[in-house]
């Protein structure tokens, strides 16, 4: 079960090695070290170089690990690995933070590209998250954080693709939240901005960047404090929120 201060026993990281999934996984693996007790991981991704620093890294912060191979565009891998997740035990909470950022011009000049996209980045959360609500339904508890991004508020030429696919993920996890209330489990969707990560590395760096770690953090207590969506920063809600509004023939010809 997640704990008054909103710290699980059981964590399941989808797109396990996500920079921001992993940060995510040590705050609260030194959380609990801090309460004497153990945080049981459930580490899905890719098996492969990347994988195992991951895991070895979690189980030296005191974490119990178990590996799953996770395939986010093969629909029965999707399927396995939430049944082998759950079939461990509950799981308290689940991070859903696989996801590419493609090449942006390739993405809408090859349309294979532009598919890859689409099934990455939108359709598999799709089917993740609806996976992942039947068995918070019967658990009566749980926890999604859905790791959004600020380009799915208002899409951008500069990268229109990937925007779409974020809007419709965003889109998706605001509505599952208004679902599972009902049934006692909660979604959070995160909206960072540019995040200094292995997705973004060789990236020219956008303004309010921040490190996957700040992302966690405002992760942990947005948990805690039972809230819904958040931006990281917390400046970008204000910026977004003026981008909203700006006219389609003024915004085409910002800097973005």
């Amino acid at each position: 079960m997640i704990d008054a201060l909103g710290v699980p026993q059981s964590l399941l990281l989808l797109g396990g090695t996500s920079d921001i999934a992993l940060a995510i996984a040590h705050r609260y693996a030194a959380v609990r070290h801090e309460q004497g007790t153990t945080l049981r991981v459930v580490l899905a991704a890719r098996p492969g170089e990347r994988r195992t620093p991951a895991a070895t890294g979690l189980t030296d912060a005191g974490c119990t690990v178990t590996e799953l191979d996770f395939e986010a565009t093969d629909v029965e891998s999707r399927k396995r690995v939430v049944e082998q997740a759950f079939a461990q035990g509950d799981v308290d909470l689940a991070v859903v933070a696989f996801g590419i950022l493609g090449d942006a011009e390739r993405a809408w000049t090859d349309p294979e590209h532009a598919l890859e996209l689409a099934e990455i980045n939108y359709a598999a959360p799709v089917h993740i998250g609806a996976l992942l609500a039947d068995r918070f339904k019967g658990q009566g508890y749980g926890q999604i954080v859905a790791l959004s991004s600020v380009a799915g508020e208002r899409v951008r030429r500069s990268n229109f693709v990937y925007g779409s696919t974020k809007a419709g993920f965003d889109g998706f996890y605001l509505g599952l939240g208004e679902a599972l209330r009902p049934f006692g489990a909660r979604v959070l969707v995160v909206r960072p901005g540019f995040v200094r990560s292995k997705m973004t590395a060789g990236m020219a760096e956008a303004p309010l960047a921040v490190t996957p770690d700040e992302v966690a953090a405002a992760t942990l207590a947005a948990v805690r404090d039972r809230k819904e969506l958040i931006w990281v920063p917390n400046a970008f809600r204000y910026v977004m929120s003026g981008l909203r509004h700006v006219p389609r023939p003024l915004f085409r010809r910002l800097p973005i």
